[in-house]
């Protein structure tokens, strides 16, 4: 199995606040396991408003069998619809990929 593990640092676009950026990109998120078949599990969470701020408002946390799910996942249309929304409103990126 492949955990990928990926957090945003969203920033005030479209109008919204970051936090709000991070609900709306929370929700689109959680709709990908409909539609990607290789997408095993999904959690979209937000940073609780008691954190420090300067944490990362959004993690995703996926399971894919294999490193093919995940590069199928990658270049799935929905996903990239994803990331065109998701790249419009952060200002930084981190990811890890790892083997369980």
């Amino acid at each position: 199995m492949i955990k990928h593990i990926v957090m945003f640092k969203l920033k005030e676009a479209n109008g919204k606040s970051a936090v709000e950026n991070a609900k709306e990109a929370q929700a689109m998120a959680a709709q990908l396991k409909d539609v990607i078949p290789t997408l095993e599990k999904i959690e979209a969470v937000c940073n609780t408003s008691q954190a420090d701020q300067s944490n990362y408002e959004l993690a995703l946390i996926c399971d894919f069998k294999d490193m093919e799910g995940l590069n199928a996942y990658q270049t799935h249309p929905a996903h990239l619809k994803f990331g065109e929304f998701i790249s419009r409103i952060r200002e930084s990126r981190a990811c890890i990929d790892y083997e369980y």
